[in-house]
């Protein structure tokens, strides 16, 4: 049953567009981080995670916990700044 279960799961997420889609975003992604201006800091809002920080702005989840030491990851607050850079 467990192997079922693994095979529907990947035969779900790995179709054909959905393989060929990855590699564009990844690679759009990618080349508008180069590009992007990363602000030197970032306000918290409301149900924002490290997480969607992190894609938003295209700085690691890492260095943004490099750069906030004092930081608490599963509690952010909204109206809090942190620093991108």
């Amino acid at each position: 049953m467990i192997v079922l279960i693994a095979t529907t799961l990947g035969g779900g997420g790995g179709g054909g567009s959905s393989t060929s889609s990855s590699p564009s975003r990844t690679n759009h992604t990618g080349s508008g981080r180069s590009k992007r201006h990363t602000p030197k800091v970032y306000i918290v809002e409301s149900g924002d995670t490290l997480t969607s920080i992190s894609r938003e702005t295209g700085v690691s989840v890492a260095r943004i916990l490099r750069l906030n030491p004092g930081v608490d990851p599963q509690i952010l607050i909204a109206g809090e700044k942190l620093r991108l850079r």
